[in-house]
């Protein structure tokens, strides 16, 4: 299973999506953004940048 972002914490920083090293983060409509879990390699990158801690990896954390 893929990371999720929890679109209530983001904040639309960008930071994930800079830091994606298979570039499967995206912007929305909303502002806030969301993982291609088809491209997702679980890698945790994401994770480690986030300064809300939005994106969870497969288990909710």
């Amino acid at each position: 299973m893929a990371y999720k972002i929890n679109k209530d914490e983001c904040i639309g920083c960008g930071s994930c999506a800079a830091n994606c090293p298979v570039s499967c983060i995206s912007q929305g409509e909303d502002g806030k953004y969301e993982i291609n879990a088809d491209e997702c390699i679980e890698c945790g990158s994401c994770k480690g940048v986030c300064p809300v801690d939005a994106p969870k990896d497969p288990s909710g954390n």
